[in-house]
C-alpha cells in the first residue's frame, strides 16, 4: 500500500491530467482525497485538472468541427447517445456545457456533438472555460472537504 501511495504522490499529477483531458471527475475526486492525506497538493491538482479538462474539451471540438465526416464514421453504433445529447443541447441551450461535466457518458459527446452542430467555437471555449473552472472547484473541493469531514468522524 505504501508503494503505490509513494507512486501516487510521485506521478499523481500526470496521471491526473492525462485522466482529466478526457473526462477526470474519478480521478480529481481522488486526487482530494490525497490532499486530505497530505499526500497531494489540492491547489495544484485542482489547476492540472481544469487546465487539462479545458484543453481536451477544446480539443473534441475542434475535431469534430474540422473532420465530420470521419468523426461521424465512429459513432455510428452511437445514434442514441448523440440523438439524447441533441435533445439535452434544445432543452437546456448553453447551460449543457456546465452540465456535461458532471454526467458520465455525456461528458465526451457534448463537445463533439456541440462541433458537428456548428457552434460557435469562440461562445464554447468561453462557456468551457468557466465549466471547467467550476466543475475543478465542485469536485475537488467537495473530495477534499468531504474526506476531511469522513477522516475526522471516523477518529
Amino acid at each position: 500500500m505504501e508503494d503505490i501511495l509513494k507512486n501516487l504522490t510521485t506521478y499523481g499529477y500526470v496521471i491526473l491530467a492525462f485522466y482529466s483531458f478526457g473526462g477526470g471527475m474519478l480521478a480529481l475526486a481522488g486526487a482530494g482525497i490525497l490532499s486530505t492525506l497530505g499526500k497531494m497538493d489540492i491547489d495544484t491538482s485542482i489547476a492540472v485538472a481544469t487546465v487539462s479538462n479545458f484543453i481536451g474539451d477544446n480539443f473534441l471540438f475542434y475535431l469534430s468541427q474540422t473532420n465530420k465526416k470521419e468523426v461521424m464514421s465512429y459513432f455510428r453504433k452511437h445514434r442514441r447517445k448523440i440523438a439524447y445529447t441533441n435533445l439535452l443541447m434544445r432543452r437546456f441551450g448553453w447551460l449543457v456545457v456546465f452540465i456535461q461535466k458532471y454526467i458520465y457518458g455525456v461528458k465526451t459527446l457534448v463537445p463533439i456533438v456541440m462541433g458537428l452542430s456548428r457552434y460557435d467555437i469562440r461562445k464554447f471555449t468561453l462557456l468551457n472555460f468557466f465549466a471547467s473552472i467550476l466543475w475543478g472547484l465542485v469536485v475537488g473541493l467537495g473530495s477534499y472537504y468531504f474526506s476531511t469531514a469522513v477522516r475526522s468522524w471516523l477518529g
